[in-house]
């Protein structure tokens, strides 16, 4: 059902190409969040949201250029851009060439076509995990807020991550670890449509009165992966096979509450290194 929900969308997009496709519209149609919808469809399909509509209207577009005489200008038009000069650049992006060249039959067209999802069975490599249930839990780090359309985020929670490693915040927090949860925590709260906050942060309970903010994780019931491997590789491919493998096969949804990465200690860059991927459900 969770697969077919988002082929749906999919379909929705495939015939609405020439509208103005809002993220909420097919959020509707999955009956998951904008940031969780878009997060879906990027681990199963390899490409953004936005990359996916683009590719699918320059594909159709270079194949109107090429089969009728229509005007450049009204094609432009038709697919969503305010000016010939906009298409052309994104046209040349995709083609690698003019919009007229297309025209061209000895030309190659870069075709987008439509996505089908499928289900690939995998059971090579086991994926280790367990569910629990937590109560809340109290945390003291920092934070940084960031729009989660298209992916945007990651390149920037990278440059997080890394500059609370070189100016020494990252050892601060880690002496305040007081054994909830051991390891330190990124924290991803989506606050708002397409807004989230991101925390660097340990688990620390009772009274703090120090200079980093403390924050509150709710309880939840969790979905506890085990992630073997050297960073930065080995997270997002935990991820990616959590959405194409674990959750297709099992019966559980993504709740609403904040996603958690935990790194333990070690070194990061070891083969071997240690961390976990806490994906809320119900």
């Amino acid at each position: 059902m969770w697969l077919q929900s988002i082929q749906q969308a999919i379909d929705y997009i495939e015939g609405n190409l020439m509208q103005d496709l809002q993220v909420e519209q097919l959020t509707k149609i999955t009956n998951l969040s904008s940031y969780h919808f878009q997060r879906a469809f990027s681990f199963l399909t390899g490409m953004t949201l936005g990359e996916y509509i683009r590719g699918r209207r320059l594909t159709l577009a270079a194949q109107e250029i090429a089969s009728s005489d229509c005007k450049i200008i009204d094609i432009a038009f038709k697919y969503g851009y305010e000016t010939p000069e906009a298409f052309a650049k994104a046209f040349r992006k995709q083609h690698g060439m003019k919009p007229t060249d297309a025209r061209d039959k000895s030309r190659t067209i870069h075709s987008y076509n439509k996505l089908v999802i499928q289900v690939q069975l995998k059971g090579a490599e086991p994926m280790n995990y367990k569910i629990i249930e937590k109560d809340s839990f109290q945390v003291v780090g920092v934070k940084r807020t960031f729009s989660c359309v298209n992916g945007e985020q990651s390149p920037k929670i990278a440059q997080f991550w890394q500059d609370v490693n070189q100016d020494g915040t990252s050892g601060q927090l880690a002496v305040l670890i007081d054994g909830t949860v051991q390891g330190l925590i990124g924290i991803c709260e989506v606050t708002s449509k397409d807004i989230m906050d991101y925390w660097i942060a340990a688990s620390h309970d009772g009274e703090y009165t120090g200079d980093f903010e403390t924050y509150t994780v709710p309880a939840s019931k969790w979905a506890i992966f085990e992630v073997h491997g050297a960073m930065p590789d080995a997270m997002p491919i935990m991820w990616q096979k959590i959405f194409q493998e674990w959750l297709p096969s099992h019966p559980y949804e993504l709740a609403e509450t904040p996603e958690l990465e935990v790194y333990g200690e070690g070194n990061p860059s070891n083969d071997n290194y240690y961390s976990e991927i806490w994906v809320p459900i119900r």
